[in-house]
């Protein structure tokens, strides 16, 4: 299941990134950022499964960041 999710989040934020370097219209990073970040919060809950706590620490404390990043480009915007 989180594969799953995670490729779909994967291919979601590639698209996000592909749209805005194809017509340099950079009005939805905030939305790829926030999907790369919830890509890296589901590649940190699998790390935690396969008991790898600290790759599993780094996504999440990397997921807070693009959380905390895409935030503040929502509110700015």
């Amino acid at each position: 299941m989180l594969k799953i999710l995670r490729y779909f989040l994967s291919v979601l934020t590639m698209l996000f990134a592909i749209y805005g370097l194809i017509t340099s219209n950079f009005q939805f990073n905030h939305f790829m950022i926030f999907f790369l970040g919830l890509t890296m919060l589901v590649m940190g809950l699998e790390e935690f499964r396969k008991e790898r706590k600290a790759n599993g620490w780094l996504f999440v404390v990397v997921f807070l960041f693009l959380l905390f990043v895409s935030i503040k480009g929502f509110l700015l915007n």
